[in-house]
C-alpha cells in the first residue's frame, strides 16, 4: 500500500486549473506556504475538498487517523463502497512510491519505486477525510485493484485522477464506481528512487 508520495507542484498547479475552469479555491485556515517535499504517514499535506456542493477549499490535513488498534488508517479500500460527497477529497501529488523486497540479499532496506503519469506534471489520489476525536481532520487514500503498472511491485494501488478528474470526483452527482479503478497498461512510469 502507499505510505509515501510525492508533492512538488500540485497546490500551485491545482489553483491554476481551478481558475482555468471558472472556479475559485478558498483557503479557510488562511493560505499555506506549500513546501515540495515527499509526504509521510501522520504529516501534514494539502486536500482539495468541497463541504458544500460548488465550493473548493485547499486546506492542510494530517494523513491518517487512528483505527481501534490505535495504527494509522493511511489507506482505505475503496471498491464498493459510497462515500458521502462532504467526505471525499483529493489529494495533491505528482509522483508516489511502492517498496519491494530488495534484490540484493545483503540489502538493509527494500527497493523504492517512484510511480509518476508522464501525461500529467501532477494528479490527484482520490481520498476521504475525518474527523477523529483524537487528531482532528484528517485523510486517507483509497485504493483499488492494481493495474498493470503497478502489479509486479504490489497487490493494491492508490486511485489515481488525472487534473479533471479531481474537480470531478468533488462533484456531489459522480458515483464512486466512476473513479475506483486502475489505470490502463502503460499509463504509469516506475523508477528505482
Amino acid at each position: 500500500m502507499c505510505n509515501l508520495y510525492r508533492m512538488e507542484k500540485a497546490p500551485d498547479a491545482i489553483v491554476g486549473l481551478a481558475r482555468e475552469l471558472g472556479r475559485e479555491v478558498g483557503f479557510p485556515d488562511g493560505v499555506p506556504n506549500f513546501e515540495p517535499r515527499d509526504v509521510r504517514i501522520t504529516e501534514r499535506a494539502p486536500i482539495l475538498r468541497a463541504p458544500v456542493e460548488g465550493s473548493l477549499e485547499l486546506v492542510e490535513r494530517r494523513w491518517s487517523w487512528p483505527a481501534p488498534t490505535g495504527k494509522p488508517v493511511f489507506n482505505f479500500r475503496g471498491e464498493g463502497r459510497l462515500f458521502a460527497p462532504a467526505e471525499r477529497c483529493v489529494v495533491l501529488t505528482d509522483g508516489f512510491y511502492e517498496f519491494t523486497t530488495p534484490e540484493d540479499p545483503k540489502a538493509k532496506r527494500k527497493d523504492r519505486w517512484l510511480f509518476t503519469w508522464p501525461e500529467h506534471d501532477w494528479f490527484g489520489i482520490a481520498g476521504i477525510f475525518r474527523t477523529d476525536p483524537k487528531v482532528g481532520e484528517a485523510f486517507t487514500l483509497l485504493t483499488c485493484e492494481p493495474g498493470p503498472d503497478v502489479e509486479p511491485y504490489h497487490n493494491r494501488q492508490v486511485v489515481l485522477l488525472s487534473p479533471a478528474a479531481c474537480f470531478a470526483w468533488l462533484d456531489h452527482a459522480e458515483p464512486e464506481g466512476n473513479f475506483i479503478q486502475a489505470l490502463p497498461a502503460g499509463s504509469l512510469n516506475v523508477a528505482r528512487a
